[in-house]
């Protein structure tokens, strides 16, 4: 085993292969470690977060050390019936690569039965093995922008089904028309850890796998009568919306621990601000907010209800019912009255910005959460002009906070943000010449940002020593990933779980909601903390 830093509350353990990784993360969920908090694992890893508080990293890869990979404890899970439509565009050249007839590619890949390693990628992803075949597909070169939902695809040892249009650079050998992620099911993903899989040739069906342009990726919205959000009666206390600005999500401090399903955590991208914005009203701190992109939001107010702004500064103006106009401040309370109507202006610095309301706004929990998580697509629907959010009620003697202030000055594109950083896992990748490059090398964010990741662009590029593909590995917020460019994306809030490029760096966790908050085209530089070094472990107690 290898142990590998990630961040201060995050380590990766490195294995010869999938089988010693999946014995050793039978034998952690058999026998959990005191203080591990989620483990995500991947072909040849499993990236674990822990409380430090409760186990150091020393201690942890100590105790991970000592555990027997010899013998699975996995029972053999439920097995599941697929069928497949073999048409894929890449189904030639797999056939090609392992030096075949189309024909017995989809008798290979019909008759194995597949288990299912791991999830990753997005909700309901399956990496699926087989223990008879020996396949080793390369991924393509370029990857494709869109791939339909459905589609069966090969690539390493893995087989795997995309359970909705997203890019990617799989080989694509069929598709099927079961849904692989399904929010009304009780167990939305249709594929989980340790199930068998067995793929049924359904035949050559008329329907395509083209990629058009329109194909776009499902998103579950509220169920309305005109595709807008109504949380609320015509007698209760609620915001009507008449503007959302770039964009407005509703966010709280996300959904951890559902790596089962392929699912990150998303939340707010700047959780002080959040619960800061909760504070001041007198709700608890992880209730969902309003986060909002550069300003440009308006609402009017139908009762009375309080409020509260936070996180990037921007003028706040209230019109009343009557005409007239003033302007409030962030950090404090604000009283609307019915007719109210609350208008921000663009941030002078800073990103993204919070509105709470006490009682906090009456939506439903989706997976446990009330985020919207860009990337997969859970979550409340981003809001848009018309709806109406329902103010739930609160008792009288909620506290409200009055000593609110920023945690943070907020970052303006005028400005260089330092942000701390920690080597590793995949740092002895790339060149001396790239590690050194990353910290001495100013980086500029691109207008292509958003809540998934900064892409960055700098003068020179990052090369690598080591040029093979990497296996899936997890990933965390705050990675500084490498693609094939050589100019890192700074992965955020919600990142994909897993990913195949190496990581040569991630953000310090104390500098995430820093990092949520800087706008395009300001400019950053990264301030190592640590040099990058395996992880001994020790069996010292604290």
């Amino acid at each position: 085993m290898r142990f590998l830093p990630v961040n201060n509350n995050t380590i990766m353990v490195e294995l010869s292969g999938l089988a010693e990784t999946l014995a050793l993360l039978d034998s952690l969920n058999m026998s959990p470690i005191l203080g591990i908090e989620e483990i995500i694992p991947a072909a040849r890893t499993l990236m674990i977060r822990f409380r430090p508080t409760k186990i150091s990293s020393q201690q942890l890869a100590a105790e991970i050390s000592s555990r027997d990979l010899q013998e699975r404890g996995h029972a053999r899970g439920k097995r599941i019936e697929i069928p497949v439509h073999y048409n894929g565009d890449d189904l030639a050249l797999v056939a090609e690569i392992l030096g075949c007839t189309v024909q017995e590619v989809i008798q290979q890949h019909s008759e194995n039965e597949y288990t299912v390693a791991f999830t990753g990628f997005a909700p309901g992803f399956a990496y699926m093995v087989s223990n008879t075949s020996q396949w080793n597909i390369p991924r393509r070169k370029i990857p494709r922008t869109r791939i339909p939902v459905g589609a069966v695809a090969l690539a390493g040892e893995f087989s795997s089904i995309y359970p909705q249009a997203s890019p990617g650079g799989w080989q694509i050998i069929g598709i099927t028309t079961e849904r692989m992620w399904d929010l009304s099911r009780p167990s939305p993903a249709l594929l989980q850890p340790g199930y068998r899989v067995n793929f049924r040739d359904a035949g050559h069906s008329p329907a395509t796998i083209s990629l058009p342009e329109t194909d776009a990726p499902e998103i579950s919205l509220p169920e309305t009568s005109d595709n807008n959000m109504t949380l609320t009666s015509a007698a209760s206390c609620h915001l009507e919306i008449l503007s959302v600005g770039l964009q407005t999500l509703f966010q709280d401090l996300g959904r951890t621990g559902q790596a089962t399903w392929g699912i990150s955590a998303s939340g707010a991208m700047d959780k002080s601000a959040l619960r800061s914005a909760n504070r001041i009203v007198g709700n608890s701190s992880d209730r969902a907010c309003l986060e909002i992109v550069q300003g440009g939001f308006k609402a009017i107010a139908h009762g009375q209800m309080l409020i509260a702004m936070t996180g990037a500064p921007c003028p706040i103006e209230i019109k009343t019912s009557s005409g007239e106009i003033f302007h409030v401040n962030a950090y404090q309370s604000i009283d609307l009255n019915d007719g109210d109507e609350i208008s921000l202006g663009t941030p002078v610095a800073g990103m993204r910005s919070y509105l709470s309301a006490r009682g906090g706004f009456t939506i439903p929990a989706i997976l446990s959460s009330h985020s919207f998580d860009t990337l997969s697509n859970i979550g409340p629907a981003p809001l848009k002009i018309n709806d109406k959010l329902s103010v739930g009620k609160t008792s009288h003697c909620a506290a409200l906070s009055v000593s609110e202030t920023p945690a943070f000055d907020m970052p303006n594109k005028e400005e260089i943000v330092v942000l701390d950083i920690i080597f590793g896992p995949r740092t002895d990748w790339f060149t001396q010449e790239s590690i050194d490059l990353l910290s001495k090398q100013i980086w500029q964010v691109t207008p292509q940002s958003n809540r998934i990741g900064l892409r960055l662009n700098g003068e020179c590029s990052l090369s690598r020593i080591k040029l093979q593909e990497l296996p899936s590995e997890g990933t965390c917020a705050g990675a500084i990933q490498i693609p094939a460019s050589g100019q890192p994306v700074l992965f955020l809030a919600d990142h994909p779980l897993t990913g195949g490029y190496p990581v040569i760096a991630s953000v310090a966790d104390y500098h995430l909601d820093l990092a949520g908050q800087i706008p395009i085209n300001a400019k950053i530089r990264f301030n190592p903390i640590s040099q990058f070094h395996e992880i001994q472990g020790s069996n010292d107690l604290p």
